[in-house]
């Protein structure tokens, strides 16, 4: 009888446990993240993953909320979030007109870049043989269109150059098939999009090249909606601080050192 006493104390306990478990995560606060379909090694790619997820999925964690990611187009991931209709929205570089959008992190009236998910370049890609040149503040022998990809920064500081830009291209690759053709002069383009895309073509990578100079870096965040920080700001700015917080890990910085050691791809 003492023995089924305690069995049935046991089985009690176990039942308990799940209860609350069960309990804690009915608690968590679901948010949805649109992501273009992109690949952007290390970051992120479109099968869900990368440098990003993993970060992300710890900075959640500590958040007390899940991620559900939705992958878009980058326009219409800006147009999801400006709509409310997601929550969420990565990886994207400041850009003024997108705080129409969403919202960064700010401090100062600036975007805080410690709250950044990563630091990324842009790169300029020629035809081999081509005297097309960037020397990291001017272009020299240009004789056409500089092309990037739809909705991307880098289209606003190529036009403030006065530069002509072509902007027709939805993906990487397709881009740089246009440059191959001669449809644009040369093209600007992330880094990591640019070596994907040599690593899965050697056509484009025997015919191309990446300028060791890049044409401009800077940080990526996760925007946030204005839907979201006006019913649960907090929430928002814990996302944003546990974003920093994981990013300068011990245990993250090293694994992220691993990834670029290995070029994982």
């Amino acid at each position: 009888m003492k023995g089924a006493g305690m069995g049935l104390l046991r089985l009690l306990c176990v039942v308990g446990l799940l209860v609350s478990a069960g309990a804690r995560a009915a608690e968590l606060v679901t948010l949805r993240i649109c992501h273009e379909p992109a690949d952007i090694h290390p970051w992120s790619t479109s099968s869900g993953k990368g440098l990003n997820y993993e970060l992300l999925a710890q900075a959640a964690k500590a958040s007390g909320v899940n991620f559900e990611y939705e992958i878009v187009p980058w326009k219409r991931c800006l147009i999801l979030l400006k709509s409310n209709q997601v929550d969420g929205a990565f990886a994207g570089s400041f850009k003024p007109d997108r705080m129409e959008a969403g919202a960064y992190p700010m401090l100062g009236g600036k975007p805080d870049a410690a709250k950044r998910l990563h630091t990324d370049r842009y790169v300029l890609v020629r035809r081999l043989g081509s005297p097309v040149a960037w020397d990291g503040r001017r272009f020299s022998n240009l004789r056409g269109a500089v092309g990037a990809q739809l909705g991307y920064s880098i289209v606003d500081q190529l036009k403030s150059m006065q530069i002509e830009v072509d902007e027709g291209a939805q993906t990487a690759e397709d881009l740089l098939r246009k440059l191959l053709v001669g449809r644009v002069d040369a093209a600007a383009l992330l880094v990591g999009e640019a070596q994907a895309v040599f690593a899965r073509s050697a056509e484009l990578a025997g015919q191309l090249e990446m300028l060791r100079e890049p044409l401009v870096e800077k940080p990526y965040f996760l925007m946030l909606s204005h839907g979201l920080l006006a019913r649960n700001e907090n929430l928002a700015r814990r996302i944003w601080d546990n974003i920093e917080k994981v990013r300068e890990s011990a245990a993250y910085q090293a694994r992220e050192r691993v990834v670029f050691a290995e070029g994982v791809r």
